[in-house]
């Protein structure tokens, strides 16, 4: 190997896969939620985590929009 690079001519490009990372985020879910995705993992065998974003993508790509009503006081 060499004792010195001249990386000074070089080209930078961009990672084309940074779009595919997964963003760490904290979030609060109830426990009744967290274990109906932890029973599917059991049946599923896929990770509760990796169920939750699947499902959260899916409801993203199809624009699904939460649908309940407040009750007034």
């Amino acid at each position: 190997m060499r004792d010195h690079y001249d990386f000074s001519k070089m080209e930078g490009k961009k990672n084309p896969y940074t779009k595919l990372l997964k963003q760490p985020i904290t979030i609060r879910l109830d426990r009744d939620s967290v274990d109906y995705f932890k029973s599917l993992t059991k049946e599923i065998g896929i990770p509760y985590q990796t169920l939750i974003n699947l499902y959260l993508r899916d409801c993203a790509i199809n624009k699904r929009k939460l649908q309940m009503q407040w009750d007034e006081m």
